[in-house]
């Protein structure tokens, strides 16, 4: 059995609801009882949940044919109701939680992700189980992360999760004769064309899931998807260690920068690179020289991420030394002309090997 000792589990706002499309209060408590159990066996717990505008909506007596303004409204009056039943099923179990609420600017931005996850760790080591969503009382669509199930596999790679379950309202990823696909080892294009619709109360479906294993995955975590109105599914599979809905096996985990250029930063602009920076990328684990680029795409300041192209194609991403104007200047000169041209001593490379995540 493989020890799991830091779990995020991500519930949506399908399997919240009960009758009436109401959050269901006692399958908030059954939830409750079976993390407080993980915790009785040392496990740590983030939960990250859907369900604040579907509970804000029902308070309201609203339907969710409204503008984007009057859905982020009706966010803040269900946050609160959604963690005013999170508190009072954990404190059956005189577990403590903590509210965080996340955009993808939150974790798109270096020092914002560090203080993300600062804060989650401080929680785990003060017994606080902290409870994440979308801020949606401020996301618009240039920044929200689409579906919570992104969000808890950025947040399980953020914190060097072991495992993300990923509770659904149906049984795991189908095939197609409609039967539970056990375990997924590469997500090709072949299993993201197995995934279905969005359902009515999710933004992603199971294409959104899919995506949130790749995120996590990759950055060394075990994922399941399962069903999470199955009786004790949680610990079923984390104490029990039982087969249940499916398994995607964790790869090689990333260094922690790494994970964060490859898949939570946001690129702010474009370079593109001849064949001989691309081959010293990507063969010889080289940084990336002026002398090497040969065009600059968008507006981007120094320290921002930028994806690197070659022959049109993304193949590395990484945080820029200079702004765009500055490359644009440089672009295709030696590192040692870099002073004359711009009239100060800037940095030799325009992207240190440190700095750089490959895509490949």
């Amino acid at each position: 059995m493989k020890r799991r000792k830091r779990i995020v589990i991500k519930v949506g706002t399908s399997t919240l609801l009960g009758e009436k499309e109401r959050i269901d209060e006692d399958f908030v408590s059954s939830l409750a009882e079976d993390i407080a159990e993980l915790k009785r066996n040392g496990i740590e717990v983030i939960l990250v949940t859907s369900g604040a505008i579907r509970a804000g909506l029902t308070h309201l007596g609203l339907n969710d044919n409204l503008p984007l303004p009057f859905i982020q409204a009706v966010a803040s009056v269900g946050q609160g109701i959604l963690m005013r039943i999170y508190e009072s099923a954990f404190s059956q179990h005189n577990l403590t939680i903590g509210q965080v609420l996340l955009t993808h600017e939150d974790l798109a931005s270096r020092n914002r992700f560090l203080n993300a996850r600062n804060t989650l760790l401080a929680l785990l080591q003060l017994q606080v189980i902290p409870i994440i969503n979308e801020n949606d009382t401020v996301a618009t669509e240039e920044i929200r992360f689409g579906d919570n199930d992104i969000l808890a596999g950025m947040v399980a790679a953020t914190v060097s999760a072991d495992l993300l379950l990923l509770l659904s309202d149906v049984d795991g990823l189908l095939d197609e004769q409609g039967k539970v696909i056990q375990r997924v080892d590469n997500i090709s294009e072949d299993i993201y064309a197995l995934a279905g619709p969005p359902g009515r109360w999710g933004r992603g479906g199971m294409r959104s899931k899919l995506e949130s294993a790749r995120i996590a995955t990759s950055a060394g975590t075990d994922v399941v998807i399962a069903n999470g109105r199955m009786e004790k599914v949680i610990q079923k599979i984390v104490l029990e260690s039982k087969e249940l809905g499916t398994f995607f096996p964790a790869m090689k985990r990333l260094q922690a920068k790494k994970q964060w250029l490859t898949f939570i930063s946001r690129p702010r602009g474009k370079v593109v690179v001849n064949e001989g920076a691309m081959k010293a990328i990507v063969e010889e684990n080289k940084s990336l020289l002026p002398v090497g680029v040969i065009d600059v795409e968008g507006t981007f300041k120094r320290g921002d991420v930028v994806r690197i192209i070659y022959d049109g194609k993304e193949f590395a991403r990484g945080l820029t030394n200079y702004d765009s104007d500055e490359l644009k200047l440089i672009m295709g000169h030696r590192s040692s002309e870099i002073e004359e041209i711009l009239g100060y001593k800037g940095y030799e490379e325009v992207i240190h090997r440190d700095n750089l995540a490959l895509l490949l």
